[in-house]
């Protein structure tokens, strides 16, 4: 299988999330630091479809997977 680097960029458009850097930053700012023991996709500012594909993502070890861990450590910061 081959695996594809997905930037945050992608990331957010995935989530239907506006996706320039400014809005990122924004966003993580505002969402972080997740409280401990809450994953990712528990956080309660996710829909209902960005949480299932956080799950399956994860779960499935999808191309994705690798920016979701890392969107996931930069919300823990």
């Amino acid at each position: 299988m081959e695996l594809s680097n997905h930037p945050f960029t992608e990331l957010f458009d995935q989530l239907g999330l506006p996706s320039d850097e400014a809005s990122i930053v924004a966003f993580i700012d505002a969402h972080r630091p997740l409280p401990e023991g809450v994953s990712l996709p528990e956080a309660d500012f996710w829909s209902p479809s960005q949480a299932a594909f956080f799950r399956e993502s994860i779960q499935a070890d999808a191309d994705w997977a690798e920016v979701v861990d890392q969107l996931n450590l930069a919300l823990r910061g």
